[in-house]
């Protein structure tokens, strides 16, 4: 670690508090590729900086203190950024909080600031809560840049009237608003993959189904930023300024970083991080090509929609080694898929959609989500039974929860709903879970249909022949042991 920094970036461990004992050998261990763009981005302009990841390299308290104490920095900003797009930053923050109330008490005129969805969604609440100087609003490059150059020319001050940049005054918050975005995204350089300890990176469980024993080298990158989608659950919109709409990135530079990625560290297993991969058919096409062309041999899993995919793109997915798709199908109830505007696709074209990934052979991720506003009791187990029948190789069962900056945050505090008094209350598979609850269900009985359909699809012989069809025994028997992990929760 370089001696005297300007910005150290830290990722907060929390995995054991948000997955319990799924974090030993279920859940994917991600590079924070956020920590990884902003260091990139500030070290192109000339300053000094370095990521620790707490969570990767399991760092005691203890060591991240003697790494401050080295590095001496101007700042030192936390990310509060999950694995997915929109749900886990809310979570991270009880890590993020725990970490910041650490190095105030060993370093209590150190700055800090926090970054990620959810401070983004509520800087003004988290700013009162938290022991950090400053947080930053949204896609925050530009906006820690001026900072770290308001820092080193003047020091401590009372005014910092930055875009983009939150903090306190006088005991009261003052919020700047939004940050610039980086309109052309290829502005930005490659990850900083060399700040990153690669080598305990691990793929999800899933991913990796026939070939377990092959989930590290593990990367994750983007090839756009945003979705021009509003689904009122979620909240990835918070991350760029609060604004949907996409920004892609130029498809060789997107396969010039694999390149480099499969020739420095060894990487086979990637995520695409995109909000959704397959907006821009000529996009796909381009960067699928190339990636052919340069014979990579790579295991992608990417997010999708129902309604962007064709028969042409799943061909050029699948050569190009895009072997997993996650589709957010949410319900299986057009009235519920409806009243969260996720409504512009039916049941037979979800069964096509599934039925084309499947001939491409491609392997599906299907999500679920049960208790969204219009559930009950009859279209939560037909949501349920349209999974059995889809029987897609893996499925995500989620409860329905009013992340910090969607819409249906916005409606729930309005209407002074049931919220969780914790931050752990909204990650799914926590003890302190705490689903939305609505006019037709309690939260407990929406967790209890959540737990019991997981169990239930996945222990099912139509399911686990056609794992053994696929993947072999030996996925089998993991899937079998994946099953004695028990969730423990409070409201069961």
């Amino acid at each position: 670690m370089a001696k005297k920094i300007d910005l150290l970036l830290i990722n907060p461990g929390g995995k054991k508090e948000a997955y319990g004992d799924l974090r030993f050998s279920l859940a994917a261990i991600e590079p924070p590729i956020w920590a990884g763009l902003i260091a990139a981005f500030v070290r192109e302009r000339g300053f000094s900086v370095a990521i620790i990841d707490t969570e990767a390299e399991m760092y005691s308290d203890e060591r991240i203190i003697e790494v401050i104490a080295e590095c001496r920095p101007v700042l030192v900003a936390v990310g509060a950024v999950g694995s997915n797009p929109s749900a886990s930053s809310t979570p991270k923050m009880v890590a993020s909080g725990r970490l910041l109330n650490l190095i105030k008490s060993e370093f209590p005129k150190l700055m800090t600031a926090l970054y990620g969805i959810h401070p983004s969604a509520l800087p003004e609440r988290t700013l009162t809560e938290e022991r950090a100087d400053f947080v930053f609003k949204g896609e925050c490059f530009y906006t820690v840049v001026e900072l770290l150059e308001r820092l080193k020319s003047d020091g401590r001050q009372s005014n910092y009237n930055i875009q983009g940049l939150s903090y306190r005054k006088n005991g009261r918050v003052i919020s700047n608003g939004w940050g610039h975005l980086v309109e052309n995204i290829d502005e930005l350089p490659f990850t900083a993959w060399d700040m990153l300890p690669m080598k305990e990176y691990r793929a999800h469980n899933w991913h990796c189904f026939g070939h377990l024993d092959q989930r590290q080298p593990y990367a994750v990158l983007y090839t756009s930023f945003g979705c021009p989608f509003s689904c009122t659950f979620c909240n990835i919109n918070a991350n760029y300024n609060g604004k949907s709409g996409v920004r892609f990135r130029n498809p060789t530079r997107i396969v010039d970083e694999i390149g480099m990625l499969v020739a420095e560290y060894g990487v086979r297993n990637i995520k695409f991080a995109d909000e959704i991969f397959g907006l821009r058919e000529s996009h796909i096409v381009q960067t699928c090509d190339l990636i052919t062309e340069r014979g990579y041999n790579l295991n992608i899993w990417a997010y999708t929609r129902i309604d962007t995919i064709n028969q042409r793109l799943l061909e050029k997915m699948k050569a190009a080694g895009i072997n997993w798709l996650a589709f957010g199908i949410e319900s299986g109830s057009k009235k519920v898929r409806d009243g969260v505007v996720k409504g512009r696709f039916d049941r037979n074209a979800i069964t096509k959609a599934i039925d084309m990934t499947h001939e491409a052979g491609i392997y599906i991720v299907a999500n679920f989500i049960f208790g969204l506003p219009d559930d009950d009791a009859e279209t939560m187990q037909e949501t349920l039974d349209m999974a059995k029948e889809l029987n897609c190789e893996y499925t995500n069962f989620y409860t329905a929860m009013a992340y910090p900056g969607s819409q249906l945050y916005e409606e729930m505090v309005a209407q002074q709903a049931d919220l969780p008094d914790n931050w752990l209350g909204y990650s799914q598979f926590s003890r302190e879970a705490l689903p939305l609850s609505n006019k037709q269900l309690s939260s407990s009985e929406i967790l209890r249909f959540r737990d019991k359909a997981f169990e239930e699809y996945h222990d099912s012989q139509p399911y686990l022949d056609m794992i053994e069809r696929k993947f072999g025994i030996a996925t089998v028997e993991h899937i079998k042991q994946m099953l004695e992990h028990k969730l423990v929760r409070n409201l069961a």
